[in-house]
């Protein structure tokens, strides 16, 4: 199952996605309201939690856009904002529930599960594309009768790439989601664990490769 976090507090967004990850969920995270709309736009999420003060736009507009381009995702709406008048406000421009912070790990896990049931999807314990197949439990990669154990961050660089096949991932987007938006990680960084992730497809000969794309990023591609 996959979330896309909208949280402009940093601190609060990557505790957040570790909590969601620990429970096996996949996640991204975002940091301002113009971002949740072209991810919630642009990807499928079972769940998304957007926090109301945001920058760019708040998560009032935010939920009016991408409930406009007829997306009927659950929203959690998440604020410091207690007021009854907020909350109706949430509620009428389509969001389906609301918490105000500070909020008990174990209930936001509770509200992401019963919002998660509500759209009807089931958790799935792989990612299969081409001859690939990665499991989220494990991390375990296998291609045909061969299979590699990869490391953590290998795990969720691949894992993006595998639920965006077609899309070019740009490096930022790639230090963001795995490193964190505080990090001090850099391009280097993201292509030694390029070639790791590279030297493992070798070594499974799958078909999938990862290729570099100038001045923007990277995206996977099949052999002919």
């Amino acid at each position: 199952m996959r979330i896309l976090i909208a949280e402009d507090e940093v601190s609060l967004s990557n505790a957040l996605k570790k909590l969601l990850e620990q429970q096996g969920y996949m996640v991204d995270a975002v940091y301002d309201g113009q971002s949740a709309v072209d991810y919630a736009c642009g990807l499928e999420y079972d769940v998304i939690i957007l926090d109301v003060m945001m920058p760019e736009l708040d998560g009032f507009e935010a939920i009016r856009q991408i409930r406009s381009k007829k997306i009927n995702t659950p929203v959690l709406m998440l604020t410091a904002r207690s007021a009854t008048r907020d909350k109706v406000s949430g509620l009428n421009y389509g969001a389906d529930d609301y918490m105000t912070k500070p909020f008990e790990p174990e209930e936001l896990l509770a509200r992401v599960g019963a919002l998660s049931r509500r759209k009807g999807n089931v958790v799935v314990d792989t990612i299969t594309y081409c001859d690939l197949v990665l499991n989220i439990n494990s991390a375990v990669l296998t291609c045909r009768d061969e299979n590699v154990q990869l490391s953590k961050k290998e795990f969720d660089v691949l894992k993006t790439f595998l639920y965006n096949p077609t899309m070019t991932i740009t490096t930022d987007s790639l230090i963001e989601n795995v490193w964190g938006i505080d990090s001090d990680a850099t391009d280097n960084n993201v292509e030694v664990y390029m070639s790791f992730i590279r030297k493992k497809l070798r070594y499974l000969k799958s078909d999938v490769a990862i290729r570099k794309v100038p001045r923007i990023g990277y995206r996977l591609e099949v052999k002919a």
